[in-house]
Parts: C-alpha cells; sequence; structure tokens
C-alpha cells in the first residue's frame, strides 16, 4: 500500500517535495476470512424412553381343599372290625402260683385313649383298656390282629422270653401253654417278658 507524505520544516531542516512510502504491512480484512468450511449444527433429537412391559400378575395358586382322612379299613377276613385297637403294652401278671409251677398271663391293651375305650363299650372313664371286652366276639380277632404270632410257635399271641431268652420246655425253665399263647408254664425264678410282634413288651418277675 503507498501513501502520498508531504513536509515543510521538520527540527530546523526544510525538506521540500513528496515522496511515496511504500507500506509493506499487510493490509488486514475488515472481516475474519472464512476457513472454507461451513458447520451445520445437528440439532439434538431427544430420543423416546421406552416404557417397560408391565409384568404379569402372577396367578395365585389355590389353596388344596383338605381331605378329610379315610377311616381304617379292617383287614379282610381278620374278623376285627372298627375301632382297630393299636397295643401300646402288655399287661403281665402272675395269674396261677401253683406248688410246682407258676401261670403267667398276659392282656393285650390300648391306651392311653378314652375315645378308644368308650367305644368298645368301657363307659367308666377309662383311658386304658383291653382291645374289646370279655365275651365280646371280636376279642380273640382283635388281639389276634394287634399281637401278631410268636416267634417260636408260629401262633397268634405273644412271644414269651425268661431273663432275655425263649423258653425251652426244659425243668426249672419254662414253656407255653399248649392250648393258650397267652399263658405261660414258669418253673424257674427270673424276669419274663412278653412281647408283640411290634416289640411291645409287659414284665413280671418270678421269685419261687
Amino acid at each position: 500500500m503507498k501513501s502520498a507524505v508531504c513536509a515543510t520544516v521538520v527540527a530546523g531542516f526544510v525538506l521540500i517535495g513528496c515522496h511515496s512510502i511504500t507500506d509493506s504491512s499487510p493490509t488486514q480484512p475488515s472481516q475474519p476470512l472464512s476457513s472454507g468450511v461451513i458447520t451445520v449444527p445437528i440439532p439434538t433429537v431427544p430420543l423416546p424412553t421406552p416404557t417397560p412391559a408391565p409384568k404379569p400378575a402372577p396367578t395365585p395358586t389355590p389353596a388344596p381343599t383338605p381331605t378329610p382322612a379315610p377311616s381304617a379299613t379292617p383287614p379282610s377276613g381278620s374278623g376285627c372290625g372298627n375301632p382297630l385297637p393299636v397295643v401300646t403294652r402288655m399287661g403281665t401278671k402272675v395269674h396261677i402260683r401253683g406248688p410246682n409251677q407258676w401261670i403267667l398271663d398276659t392282656t393285650p391293651l390300648v391306651g392311653p385313649d378314652a375315645d378308644y375305650c368308650r367305644q368298645v363299650g368301657f363307659t367308666d372313664g377309662r383311658s386304658i383298656c383291653a382291645v374289646r371286652q370279655e365275651g365280646d366276639p371280636q376279642r380273640v380277632a382283635c388281639e389276634s390282629y394287634a399281637v401278631g404270632k410268636a416267634a417260636d410257635t408260629g401262633r397268634y399271641g405273644p412271644t414269651w422270653y425268661r431273663n432275655g431268652q425263649l423258653c425251652t420246655g426244659a425243668v426249672g425253665d419254662c414253656d407255653n401253654h399248649p392250648d393258650n399263647q397267652y399263658l405261660l408254664l414258669a418253673w424257674g425264678d427270673g424276669t419274663y417278658n412278653a412281647c408283640t410282634a411290634d416289640g411291645i413288651c409287659g414284665s413280671v418277675d418270678v421269685d419261687r
């Protein structure tokens, strides 16, 4: 860029004339130059928030309807009807004290169960009773059902033991009664036990 400069007197010197001064400084643009890249703002579009699918409500499971417990069914051909006995003890005692031998006796008992005793005819309020009353036609059948068979004779009735051993029938020992498994011939001293097939036992001591 060139400028015309004229001066007359500067600091005691007379300068006549004009001369052109070349300005080497670049002329600044009045407007900033563009880089040539056009920046286009991209609008921000908010993404839709997904709506969670509702969880299916659990189907309530109906409570099972309790069914009444079936009544016990008497075993076919046993001859023992309801109520069926459950022996809990054996009432064992000395029945006869003879000069040469004692006869022992045992009775299977149910209880404590006052309701059972009442149902089979014991109306005195007892809670421990025989499986049936004396003279009841089901007495023998219900005892056989509840007690099972003796381990040594195979007859219905208890298994007898003297001091933990089966009777041998020898003199000084003991022997099963020939007609009734609930009776025992006792000759020797000791502790006698009468046990059901399920292991329910009653005991009595013999000291002759």
